[in-house]
């Protein structure tokens, strides 16, 4: 009898934290079943333009608003748009020209948040080759775009506010591989200046040369990058569930972008692209920073009006668009959650 008395007590604690085991798991599966599904469709690879999302995930954000996000990698045959069109997509991200040229054929895209504030498409050039103190030194440069790209449109923007055409410059077409610029055969080339700028840099400097960065900014063409976009019926038919996930994405890049959160942002990172050294994404995150929250004010997320109207005006000038869109009625900025 003592024999078995002994052993019954730790019979009994063994079924009850097998049952409270049980209903814990229970309950997980219960929470995550009804959590709101969402896929989020990115403009492009899981890397440091989109850390903001990716320490959202990492760190629980979506489900602590109810909801199971699924971020699928984006790239040049994943376009956002027409996702949110087919339905394989809730939320996605474009930017300006992709949002306007879908609007100018019809499609009912709205957008939500903006991401960057300072478009990271710059031009890198070597200042002991290039000086540029006005658009006008631009005049018989050899630089590179991408025919039929956004950084087409932004040049020859640039070049017709400094009265050049195409006969004082030399316009190269850019591909995948940089040896034009390494061999100095171009002298400005195009670069997401918090992706492959400071790879490109680093490079560089190896070789012992120095680079800086040609942003049109700073000469007064803004052109909308990244935005969270969706679609109208979904802003229509679940407002709430649109402000849940933009609350916990734009609380996602806040806190990302958060200095005293760097070593936990980084590890995120790490974790998402593998091929990218630990110096090289510090220096990413730090140039984000600079390009999602400038300054303290307006908050991340907040939608340049005006440079969303000098985008579509660039558009058109630049025959890019077939007629004038209407921008109040694609910007559709949440209130704040709880409102």
């Amino acid at each position: 009898m003592k024999r078995i008395a002994r052993k019954f007590p730790f019979s009994l604690m063994g079924l009850l934290a097998l049952l409270a085991l049980t209903a814990t798991v229970a309950q997980a599966a219960d929470k995550a079943d009804k959590a709101d599904k969402i896929a989020y469709r990115l403009k492009w690879l899981r890397n440091v333009s989109v850390v903001g999302a990716l320490y959202a995930e990492g760190r629980g954000l979506f489900e602590q608003q109810g909801l199971a996000v699924e971020i699928k990698a984006g790239g040049p045959e994943r376009d956002a748009i027409r996702e949110l069109e087919l339905g394989y997509a809730d939320f996605g991200e474009a930017s300006a020209d992709q949002v306007l040229r879908a609007r100018a054929k019809g499609a009912p895209v709205v957008v939500i948040a903006q991401l960057f504030q300072i478009n990271p498409l710059q031009w890198m050039y070597r200042p002991e080759d290039v000086t540029i103190k006005g658009l006008a030194d631009l005049r018989g440069k050899s630089i590179g775009v991408t025919f039929g790209g956004n950084d087409e449109t932004v040049m020859r923007t640039l070049l017709s506010e400094a009265g050049l055409g195409d006969g004082d410059v030399r316009l190269h077409s850019v591909r995948y591989d940089y040896t034009p610029f390494y061999r100095r055969q171009v002298q400005l080339w195009p670069v997401y200046r918090n992706a492959q700028g400071p790879i490109l840099a680093a490079q560089l400097e190896r070789e012992g040369e120095k680079v800086a960065f040609f942003s049109p900014e700073e000469f007064g063409v803004r052109f909308v990058a990244n935005c969270v976009i969706t679609s109208e019926r979904t802003l229509r038919e679940r407002p709430k569930l649109a402000e849940r996930f933009l609350s916990a994405l734009l609380a996602g890049w806040r806190q990302a972008l958060d200095p005293q959160n760097e070593e936990e942002s980084l590890a995120i990172l790490e974790k998402n692209d593998l091929d990218t050294p630990r110096p090289i994404l510090q220096q990413q995150l730090h140039i984000t920073r600079g390009l999602i929250a400038p300054s303290a004010t307006p908050a991340i997320g907040t939608i340049d009006v005006a440079g969303w109207e000098q985008t579509e005006r660039i558009m058109r000038e630049q025959k890019q668009l077939p007629q004038a869109i209407d921008v109040a009625a694609i910007l559709r900025p949440l209130p704040p959650l709880g409102n």
